[in-house]
């Protein structure tokens, strides 16, 4: 293995670090570990707390900055933040008008997020949850039940990030990230494995002829190992499971904050179809060259044009990653003028700016 770094146990905090020194509008705060706007609480603003192991940079950190996050809590690779991160990051970023914590559908993520939660609202922060769960790969995979969240998460930072600079409380931002994910959906794709620095060698073995179709972001399986031709083919099996496996039907859990308790409610995806409108993100899980991701997009293009789905905006880069992996993900979301506008809206991130 050759990695450009020092020693396994202190990659996170030196990335970190050197990260804030790139930014100085970032603080990364030690012991626990979590990263802020040096600016501090917005009075008035619900504040957007999100999070997870790290290994998908940007994701999350990258992120935090005017109109998307204003706290992020970084894990170990791969691992997800402890509850005491996720605590004292909301406590940092409340302005008083509370705290929306967006979480991926990872097991540890939702147990460790859930007891933060829990902890806030404990400590009188008004305090909320969305979830995410994008990916159609997988109804259950080795580390979740249900479906993963993995490169829809950034769609949505962007949106309540820009909502909630928009004044909007935690009860319309909860509605509204619902909306958002329940809208969108997930396909990623392995051309070769990533490797985790403490495991030091690839975390799966692909023949020159194969790829993982539905790949997670930790390099988990998802729907079958196959044989790779070309890109063309590859976009195509792609979309079509895209549009394929859009409804979705599943309870989830939903933080009562009137009541303290968590609570089922029934939710549900819809496929795409002719006449819906969407942003469409093309994400490089690690190796994969721009080039190639454009080449992607061009296909992804012509797919969406002969379906009559309409690319109103788009996204093409690394966003969600998963270290070193060789892959991709398509992600497309149905957007509304609504979504448009709150996407349009000015954002400043280490990863994201524009207006």
């Amino acid at each position: 293995m050759k990695k450009l770094i020092n020693q396994v146990d202190s990659v996170l905090n030196e990335q970190l670090l050197g990260m804030a020194a790139a930014h100085p509008e970032l603080q990364v705060h030690q012991d626990p570990v979590f990263v802020t706007r040096t600016a501090g609480p917005i009075p008035g603003k619900v504040a957007i707390l999100s999070g997870g192991g790290s290994g998908h940079e940007p994701m999350h950190c990258g992120f935090v900055g005017e109109g998307m996050l204003d706290g992020a809590c970084p894990g170990e690779i791969f691992t997800s933040p402890t509850p005491d991160k996720m605590y004292d990051c909301g406590q940092a970023i409340d302005g008083g008008a509370g705290v929306l914590l967006i979480i991926k559908n990872y097991t540890g993520d939702i147990l460790n997020f859930e007891t933060a939660t829990e902890l806030l609202h404990d400590s009188g922060v008004p305090v909320a949850t969305v979830l995410v769960d994008d990916d159609v790969a997988v109804k259950d995979s080795l580390f979740t039940a249900g479906r993963r969240g993995v490169a829809n998460t950034v769609l949505m930072e962007k949106l309540l990030g820009a909502a909630a600079v928009r004044g909007d409380d935690l009860d319309a931002l909860v509605t509204l990230g619902h909306k958002i994910n329940n809208q969108g959906h997930s396909l990623g794709i392995a051309l070769g494995a990533c490797t985790v620095p403490a495991a030091g060698k690839p975390s799966f073995t692909l023949a020159d002829n194969e790829m993982e179709f539905g790949v997670g972001i930790h390099g988990e399986p998802g729907i079958e190992r196959r044989t790779f031709t070309t890109l063309d083919n590859t976009v195509d099996d792609m979309f079509h499971t895209l549009i394929d496996h859009g409804d979705y039907q599943r309870s989830i859990r939903v933080w009562d904050r009137q009541q303290g308790e968590w609570r089922e409610e029934s939710q549900s995806k819809r496929a795409l179809t002719q006449g819906d409108r969407v942003i469409a993100l093309v994400n490089n899980l690690g190796a994969t060259p721009l080039s190639e991701l454009y080449g992607v997009y061009h296909r992804l293009a012509q797919r969406c044009a002969v379906a009559g789905i309409v690319i109103e905006r788009n996204l093409v880069g690394s966003y969600c990653t998963a270290l070193d992996m060789q892959g991709i993900s398509i992600t497309l979301l149905q957007v509304d003028d609504e979504l448009l506008s709150l996407w349009d809206a000015p954002v400043n991130t280490p990863a994201l700016r524009w207006g």
